[in-house]
């Protein structure tokens, strides 16, 4: 089993932010996320998305 300095859960906007802060600052870090690509809800399937698809449609 490996151990980790840090561990985030959830790779949104704030969790891989944090993850790759706490890298730079030398810890070893891991993220836990229940999906295959990085950034969460917002960032995949959420805000970011709705908001271009209701821009390009104006």
């Amino acid at each position: 089993m490996e151990h980790f300095d840090v561990v985030v859960i959830g790779s949104g906007p704030g969790g891989y932010v944090c993850a790759i802060r706490c890298a730079q600052l030398g810890m070893k870090t891991a993220i836990i996320e229940k999906y295959n690509t990085l950034g969460g809800t917002c960032l995949n399937v959420g805000c970011i998305p709705s908001k271009s698809l209701l821009d390009s449609s104006h």
